[in-house]
């Protein structure tokens, strides 16, 4: 199982992440918000491709052309590097 991150790290990471913010205790979050819902949805496709390969889902919120992520490492009880690699990824397909 994945280690939880400490606040400190959570931090450093997020320094580097624009946008992305802690959530609670033991998340992090951000919103995205594109053109139209089309060009939301092809967003989200690409992450929810991207979380079955790693085998570790975010959860989504979707109204119209804004969509909010959330992630968290449930097994551990926070925020974890799997938390980490995902927002990388999704920061590239915004």
């Amino acid at each position: 199982m994945p280690q939880r991150l400490s606040s400190d790290e959570i931090g450093e990471v997020l320094a580097r992440l624009s946008g992305w913010a802690v959530d609670g205790d033991d998340g992090i979050r951000k919103t995205f918000k594109f053109e139209d819902h089309i060009t939301a949805m092809g967003f989200v496709n690409r992450v929810a491709m991207a979380a079955e390969v790693m085998n570790h889902h975010p959860e989504l919120s979707i109204v119209y052309s804004t969509v909010e992520i959330r992630l968290s490492t449930h097994d551990a009880g926070g925020v974890t590097q799997l938390d980490i690699q995902l927002a990388e990824r999704i920061e590239h397909y915004a």
